[in-house]
């Protein structure tokens, strides 16, 4: 089945869009990836989304807005997509949508928020979307996150020792090779909104960690981040911009207005290292395979390979056959796949739930919902191989 997944995640700055054929041969499920397209948000759109995000004030009128506007744009990408990459020939879109809450109270998901209506992706497209996927784990007392966790254990299932996956979006998440999995905090969202805030919005994040490159650590003010109590939470946990956002930053960096810009995203910078290190010593992982945005900031590789040290390598996954920048995007295809095929995607160990889930809402497409023969033996694939990779990415 050719599936498109689309993604944007907590930094928003772009819809990413990856097409794949998915091949499902009782306990084994082939990815071939045919590529991606990425494209950012208008500068209007990204604006409005931006103010409307906690701890803003909002209105039910430009939530609708917004859900109307999101999901014209996922639509235009999805379209672009099948056109692009597939030929004209998708027949599902798996659409994760824009997170705009995530409600956490005493450690407990009670719910959350992902817009973006599918309606406009299944019209433009004349293909069935499968969306909404958070939702049915917190119903089943989850976290909701992180969801890719399933993929990331099919995947690096069968690599030698105890692999951990990591993504480093506007939060880094972390899935260990026994199945735990949580956020372990922010990954790029404090230094992006440092960045932005010492540029007055002519930088969004720190192109090539130049700023970090160029700053020293301040001790004391990473003595001070590192209290937060977030970190010292067990897992499963979540957590988001609704916590690290610029006026959480501005109430830390009381008392050191004076620090050069360069420092403080130096700090951030070490900080998102020091947290990540910290989680990926805690589930004893041997190996991490990152992915995500912060992949492509030097300055952060590199912390993150200081603080582990060199008994814990870390790669990028594009050496095990999913591009970084898409990785989330594809893991969303696998899962749109999934709950088309009546097969759960939830690992209860890593979201906390009750049991697993089979995500999502359907939306058909023009000609109704395709409903495939389950293939799969007992509950599902438990081994996802990318074409020309071999097993386990090896």
């Amino acid at each position: 089945m050719r599936v498109i997944g689309l993604m944007s995640g907590t930094s928003y700055d772009a819809i990413d869009a990856a097409a794949a054929d998915l091949t499902l041969d009782g306990d084994r499920l082939t990815l071939t990836p045919l590529g991606l397209i990425s494209r950012g948000y208008d500068d209007g759109l990204r604006a409005t989304l931006a103010a409307a995000l906690p701890p803003a004030a909002t209105t039910l009128a430009e939530v609708c807005r917004l859900d109307t506007r999101i999901g014209r744009a996922f639509a235009a990408a999805a379209v672009e997509a099948d056109r692009e990459l597939c030929d004209g020939r998708a027949e599902l879109v798996a659409s994760h949508g824009q997170t705009v809450y995530h409600w956490v109270a005493d450690g407990q998901v009670h719910g959350t928020l992902q817009i973006g209506q599918p309606a406009w992706i299944a019209e433009a497209t004349g293909l069935p979307v499968v969306a909404d996927f958070r939702p049915r784990d917190i119903a089943a007392g989850g976290q909701g996150a992180p969801l890719v966790s399933l993929v990331d254990r099919m995947w690096l299932r069968g690599r030698p020792g105890a692999p951990a996956a990591l993504n480093l979006g506007g939060i880094a998440n972390i899935t260990a090779a026994d199945g735990t999995a949580f956020d372990t905090g922010p990954a790029n969202a404090l230094v992006d909104a440092a960045v932005h805030e010492a540029t007055d919005g002519r930088l969004a994040y720190d192109l090539d960690g130049e700023l970090a490159r160029s700053g020293t650590v301040d001790e004391g003010l990473l003595a001070r981040l590192l209290t937060e109590p977030y970190y010292a939470l067990a897992a499963p946990k979540t957590t988001g911009k609704e916590l690290f956002h610029l006026p959480y930053l501005r109430t830390a960096l009381r008392g050191y207005e004076a620090l050069p810009a360069e420092d403080v995203v130096a700090t951030l910078t070490r900080l998102t290292a020091r947290t990540v290190a910290d989680a990926v010593r805690t589930v004893g992982a041997t190996e991490v395979v990152a992915s995500g945005g912060g992949t492509r900031n030097p300055a952060l590789m590199a912390a993150l390979r200081a603080e582990l040290g060199s008994g814990i390598p870390v790669r990028t996954s594009d050496e095990l056959g999913l591009p970084s920048a898409a990785k989330e995007a594809y893991a969303f295809a696998v899962l749109g796949f999934l709950t088309l095929h009546g097969l759960p995607g939830t690992v209860p160990a890593s979201t906390g739930a009750r049991h697993a889930s089979v995500l999502g809402s359907i939306t058909p497409g023009r000609r109704g919902t395709p409903w495939p023969t389950v293939t799969a033996e007992g509950e599902g694939p438990v081994r996802l191989v990318v074409n020309g990779h071999g097993d386990g990415g090896r």
